[in-house]
């Protein structure tokens, strides 16, 4: 952690600690002695050294209580920073800090977890490696969650603490965030999620926080839009206000106000489900009208508030897409929509980017030039812009881009190691300006720079503070936000003010209010977590969920299912006891034919048991039941769901055949109704090709579909649901078996699993390879690859024309003379096959 000139350079001598290497500053200390004694949650403005603090309590557990620790931090960056503080910082071997990201194979990481002192990781690494059973947190001594706040829905942070608490034989807790929340609430119930009892707030109003701190201005620049486009803005509002009153007649909607607000598009989509679930043909095509809705306000957003170059892409992308095979409706109106061609042909002749461009180099040019500034930051929200930034401030400042690892459409991502060296060269002032999507707005140690520039408001206030904090840590710091009049940007500008007040407010008075927050969360059943009596060794040691001893189920994340599931689904659940019978009328020996009559309608769950069948129960002496994932089904919470319940072993691997393998002779294929139904309209592998691969190498292919609205979800007759369904069933001696959600799959899951395995003592094994494609299947798939045609389409080509050849070589007029070949799809194809290739 660097000194200020201005301060007393006195260092901190403790156990494990390098000497004179970090400076001491009470307030860090104080925080650090509070997070020693219990799981607690720290509050420190950015830039102040928030790390510093979660190391300390690391040395002191480290040294006292052995074991490791575990750093969790939500960017790649941001964990490799974090990786050289601690092995310049921390007096042990820089081998014994390992770093765990994607980019380090899952093998690997078990080698080094065993070895490790500290462990550095994203916290989906983590989550995966402890889902697949290749990590234990039984010897984690120490774990903080760094920029708590993201604690909150699905995110990993709350399976690992839920994990932590449960499986850690000595667990401590470390919450750090400059803004752990917008009001009390949120905070709460980040503690919650992560188990952190106390509440520690030191803010700049405090003493020995103020000295390290400098005040830091905020300056508004408002920019009028230019006439040209305005008139584009018009032109697609116009469409906004026609499409509202489409919808207004279907009798969803009151108003046809083109500035309509997120909270009636979602009111709009409620009432038009209701009436899809009745099967009521305006719900469709109100639907159809609310996407178009959508994808204009997207497009109003960029014309106004970034600019008409991104505008322009983001229609390029539209036309693509309603080209693409499978294009809805309402993709193919919106681009075909004159009103809207007409928008997009004004952006095409105008010249100029936005008049933000303008101020800002404005701006820049105030700070690097006439107060001979050495450094700034801007802030954009989109990728396009903050590549046209780099471009046009490049042309008068040294300039350089800084963007996540993905890449989107027209822009490559940003490796790991770019990014590093993009920030050490930005730190030794290789060049001015660093141009920033939201990857560097939190924690990452960006120098100090002498002004901030938010080319757009943004609309929480823990993003604000988060951007703010790169500027007046050392010295007097400039802020400042460009804002669009009469724009988006003005209702993001007033709700980040009254939400970054408030929050002021409410960190201000959490230092008062700590201990009523402390009473609730212990109100909240996290008693078990309040004191870990100096050393930790006394909580999280019971169970936890469901027992009450540890994190509440309500509140812990994706493991956790609402208990009020079962309540509602008693008359559909009362087979599944049943199916984990070992008899109940099921073939068990294997020697019996595949059960392909296991498939459902839209309105049952499970089968119904019969009278006479034998529930079977858990064997208490039983070492319990494996589930094997593919490592692809991880965006789902099943597999994480599954490894938190007592006796379940869940592990990992890339399955060749299906989604989870339950034995021997039992592998299920999982699909929510959405995929489902893409199968029926075309995709790159269908459906039946899966469940075939399945069926060549497992007696019992399983398939589930999850979700709710089979037949209303979208516009697909019933009659080919119910060929679907029947074709699963007769054709592949399938079992197709219904869920509500996530939650019910897991506890199917985890049925079957029991029956296969404890009852009729099989074993699993994971077998099986993809089929090679026949030469009519790989002929297939190159047409279907020509301009995402799809598979259907593919067939009828090669069909009409007899190959692949004569199909590449048609003109426009003779591919549509194939079935199911328009004017769009020739014109597409033709474009794909006729063109040149420039790479």
């Amino acid at each position: 952690m660097a000194t200020g000139a201005e301060h007393d350079t006195e260092t901190i001598d403790r156990p494990l600690l390098v000497p004179e290497t970090l400076e001491r500053r009470t307030y860090q200390l104080q925080l650090a002695e509070a997070a020693t004694g219990g799981h607690t949650l720290v509050c420190l403005p950015t830039g102040l050294g928030k790390t510093a603090v979660s190391l300390l309590v690391t040395a002191h557990r480290l040294h006292e209580a052995g074991g490791k620790s575990l750093l969790l931090a939500p960017t790649k960056p941001l964990v490799a920073q974090h990786a050289d503080f601690y092995r310049e910082a921390l007096d042990i071997p820089d081998e014994a800090v390992v770093v765990f990201t994607g980019e380090v194979s899952p093998d690997d990481r078990a080698a080094l977890w065993a070895d490790a002192r500290v462990v550095i990781a994203t916290p989906q690494v983590v989550e995966n490696d402890l889902v697949g059973n290749r990590v234990s947190l039984s010897a984690v001594t120490h774990c903080t969650f760094d920029e708590c706040h993201r604690a909150t829905g699905d995110y990993a942070y709350n399976y690992i603490a839920e994990r932590y608490h449960a499986d850690a034989d000595q667990p401590l807790v470390t919450g750090m965030s400059a803004s752990p929340g917008d009001d009390e609430e949120s905070i709460l119930q980040v503690c919650e999620n992560l188990g952190l009892g106390n509440v520690e707030v030191m803010t700049e109003a405090d003493a020995d926080v103020a000295a390290y701190t400098h005040d830091t201005s905020v300056e508004w620049e408002r920019v009028e839009l230019p006439e040209t486009v305005e008139e584009v803005r018009g032109a697609l509002k116009e469409v906004v206000r026609d499409r509202l009153t489409q919808l207004k007649e279907l009798g969803v909607t009151s108003t046809t106000q083109p500035d309509v607000s997120e909270r009636e598009i979602h009111k709009i989509q409620g009432q038009l489900r209701e009436l899809m679930d009745n099967d009521q043909s305006e719900g469709y095509q109100g639907m159809s009208l609310l996407a178009e809705v959508r994808k204009l306000r997207t497009a109003v957003t960029y014309v106004e508030t970034q600019s008409v170059r991104s505008f322009r892409q983001y229609m390029e992308r539209q036309r693509e897409a309603a080209r693409s095979s499978g294009a809805s409706k309402a993709d193919q109106r919106l681009v075909s929509e004159p009103k809207v061609r007409r928008a997009v042909r004004l952006a095409r002749e105008y010249d100029d980017l936005h008049p933000k461009f303008r101020r800002a180099r404005m701006k820049l040019a105030e700070t690097l030039g006439i107060q001979g500034g050495e450094r700034v930051i801007v802030f954009t929200e989109s990728r396009d812009t903050a590549e046209t930034l780099t471009d046009f401030l490049g042309e008068h400042f040294t300039t350089e881009r800084f963007v996540g690892q993905s890449d989107t459409d027209g822009s490559e991502g940003m490796t790991q190691t770019e990014q590093q060296d993009t920030l050490e060269r930005f730190r030794a002032g290789e060049f001015e300006v660093l141009v920033s999507t939201s990857v560097a707005e939190e924690g990452l140690d960006v120098p100090e720079v002498d002004r901030v520039l938010f080319y757009e408001p943004v609309p929480t206030a823990i993003r604000a503070i988060q951007r703010k904090g790169r500027t007046g840590r050392q010295t007097e710091g400039a802020v400042t936000v460009l804002l669009a009049e009469d724009t988006r940007d003005e209702a993001y500008f007033w709700k980040a003010r009254n939400d970054q007040k408030e929050m002021e407010a409410e960190l201000r008075g959490l230092k008062d209010a700590a201990g009523t927050i402390e009473a609730r969360l212990e109100q909240a059943g996290l008693e078990a977590y309040a004191d870990t009596g100096g050393d930790g060794a006394d909580a999280g040691e019971g169970e936890t969920g469901a027992s009450g001893d540890g994190l509440p189920s309500e509140s812990s994340g994706a493991g956790a299912r609402d208990a009020t599931d079962s309540d509602d689904s008693d008359d559909d659940q009362a087979g599944l006891a049943a199916f984990a019978a070992g008899s109940g009328g099921q073939d068990t020996d294997g020697d019996g034919p595949p059960d392909a009559g296991g498939s459902s309608d839209d309105t049952t769950g499970t089968p119904a048991a019969p009278e006479d069948a034998v529930v079977a129960e858990a064997d208490p002496d039983s070492e319990g039941v494996e589930v094997v994932a593919d490592q692809r089904e991880l965006d789902a919470t099943i597999a994480r769901d599954l490894s938190t319940r007592e006796g379940v072993e869940t592990r990992l691997e890339t399955l060749a055949v299906g989604d989870y393998v339950l034995s021997d002779r039992v592998v299920v294929e999982r699909k929510t109704v959405a995929d489902f139904l893409d199968t029926l309209t075309g995709g790159d592998r269908s459906l039946f090709e899966q469940v075939g691969d399945a069926a060549r190498h497992y007696d019992r292919p399983v398939v589930v579909i999850e979700g709710e609205g089979l037949y209303g979800e979208r516009n697909v007759h019933p009659k080919a649901i119910h060929g679907a369904l029947a074709s699963l069933a007769v054709d592949f001696g399938a079992s197709v078996l219904r869920t509500a959600g996530e939650d019910e799959t897991a506890d199917l899951l985890e049925v079957v699993a029991e029956r296969e395995q404890a009852t009729a003592d099989r074993e699993v094994s994971v077998h099986g390879e993809k089929q090679s494609r026949t030469l009519a299947e790989q002929q297939e798939y190159v047409v279907a690859a020509i301009a995402e045609v799809g598979p259907v389409t593919a067939r009828a080509l090669l069909e009409e024309f007899g190959g692949v050849e004569a199909v590449m070589t048609a003109d426009e007029a003779e591919l549509q003379a194939a079935e199911g070949v328009g004017e769009v799809t020739a014109e597409r194809v033709r474009e794909v096959t006729g063109s040149p290739y420039e790479g």
